[in-house]
C-alpha cells in the first residue's frame, strides 16, 4: 500500500480541519469515552470545534465498525442461508436411505428369516436355491454397504447442523454489535449537536463557515486530467447527482449517504461493486500519489481511512461530510490524506 502524508502543496495545508463523520466505525465502546457534552463557560470557539472534531471523529469510528458488523451480519445470513439448504437436503438423502434399507429389512424378515443350510435342505429345486442366496448375498452386501453410507451421511449431517449453528451465533454476534455500535454512534452525535447548540450564534456560523473555507482552491497538478476509466467517469457523474443531499450515517443511499455509501453507491451506478467501509474501499483498486489523483479515485482521510471521497478534479473531492451537512465539494487537502485508490 502507498500512504501519503498531507500535501505541502499551496492551498491544501488551510481550510476546514473538521473531522467529517464516514461510514464504518470503531472497535470498543472503551476507546470512544468522550467528556461533557454541554459547553461551559470555558469553552471558546477554538476548543468547542476541537470537542466536536474528537466527537465527531469518533462517531464516526463507530459508524464504520456499525457499517462493518452490518455487512458481516449480511454476509452470515446468506451463509446460514446456503447451510439450511445442505442440511435440508442432507436429511432428505437419510430418509431415503432409510427407506431402502427398512425395506430390504422387511423383505429380509417376511422369508422367515430360516437358516441358508436348512432352506437348502428343504428345497425342492436345490439349483434355484443355490441362485437365490447368492443373490442374496449380494442383497446383505449392499445393505451393509448401505448401513455404511447411512452411517456417513448421519455424521456429515450432525457437521452440517453444527456448521449452522456456528453460523447463527455469529450472526447473533454481529447484530449485537451493530446495535452496540449504533448506540455509541447515536450518544457522539448527540453530544456534538448539544455543544454546538450551547454556542453562540455568531460562533456557530464561524464554525459552519470554517468548514467550508477553502474549498474553491484548485489543485494544480490534477486540475485538467481526465477520469481514470470509463467506469470512473460513470460515477463522478453519479457522485455529482448526489449533490445536496444528506448525510445519514449508515446508509448507503439513494436518499442519503454516509461517505463510504455515497462511494459504493455511485460506483455501483457505473456497474462496479465496491466493499461497504473506507477502510476496505481503501484497497478496492490500486494506490497512485496524490499529485497523480484522476476523476473518479477515492481519496482516504486520516491514517485509519476513517473518511473517504471521492476525487472530481480541480482540487475538489465530493464526500458526505458529517450530520447536518450534505453532501458537497470539498477541498482535496481537508484533512490529512492517507492514500488514493484508483478503481
Amino acid at each position: 500500500m502507498v500512504s501519503h502524508r498531507r500535501s505541502t502543496q499551496p492551498g491544501l495545508d488551510r481550510g476546514a480541519r473538521i473531522t467529517v463523520l464516514s461510514a464504518a466505525a470503531a472497535t470498543a465502546a472503551a476507546t470512544l469515552g468522550a467528556g461533557t457534552a454541554n459547553a461551559g463557560p470555558q469553552d471558546t470557539p477554538r476548543s468547542a470545534k476541537a470537542r466536536v472534531d474528537r466527537l465527531y471523529s469518533e462517531a464516526e469510528r463507530a459508524t464504520e465498525q456499525y457499517n462493518e458488523a452490518g455487512e458481516n451480519a449480511d454476509r452470515l445470513r446468506d451463509e446460514v442461508k446456503r447451510i439450511q439448504e445442505r442440511a435440508a437436503r442432507g436429511q432428505e438423502r437419510l430418509n431415503r436411505m432409510r427407506t431402502a434399507l427398512g425395506s430390504v429389512a422387511s423383505a429380509q424378515y417376511r422369508s422367515g428369516g430360516l437358516d441358508p443350510s436348512l432352506a437348502l435342505l428343504l428345497s425342492s429345486a436345490p439349483d434355484t436355491y443355490l441362485d437365490r442366496a447368492a443373490a442374496l448375498d449380494r442383497l446383505t452386501e449392499r445393505q451393509a454397504t448401505g448401513l455404511r453410507q447411512l452411517r456417513q451421511a448421519q455424521r456429515s449431517l450432525a457437521q452440517i447442523r453444527a456448521e449452522a449453528a456456528r453460523a447463527l451465533a455469529d450472526l447473533e454476534r454481529n447484530k449485537a454489535a451493530a446495535a452496540r455500535h449504533k448506540r455509541t454512534v447515536e450518544r457522539k452525535l448527540s453530544r456534538a449537536k448539544q455543544l454546538l447548540d450551547a454556542l453562540p450564534r455568531a460562533d456557530r456560523a464561524d464554525f459552519a463557515r470554517a468548514s467550508r473555507s477553502g474549498r474553491d482552491e484548485v489543485f494544480p497538478a490534477t486540475a485538467d486530467l481526465p477520469a481514470g476509466s470509463a467506469r470512473a467517469a460513470a460515477a463522478v457523474m453519479a457522485v455529482r447527482q448526489a449533490l445536496g443531499r444528506p448525510y445519514i450515517w449508515g446508509a448507503n443511499g439513494p436518499a442519503g449517504f454516509d461517505c463510504s455509501g455515497l462511494m459504493q453507491w455511485a460506483y455501483a451506478q457505473a456497474g462496479v461493486s465496491l466493499p461497504r467501509t473506507s477502510q476496505a474501499q481503501r484497497y478496492a483498486g490500486h494506490m497512485v500519489p496524490l499529485s497523480e489523483a484522476r476523476p473518479g479515485d477515492l481519496v482516504a482521510y486520516r491514517a485509519d481511512a476513517g473518511h473517504i471521497g471521492m476525487y472530481v478534479g480541480d482540487g475538489q473531492v465530493i464526500h458526505a461530510p458529517y450530520p447536518g451537512a450534505p453532501v458537497r465539494y470539498d477541498p482535496v487537502g481537508m484533512m490529512p490524506v492517507s492514500s488514493v485508490t484508483r478503481v
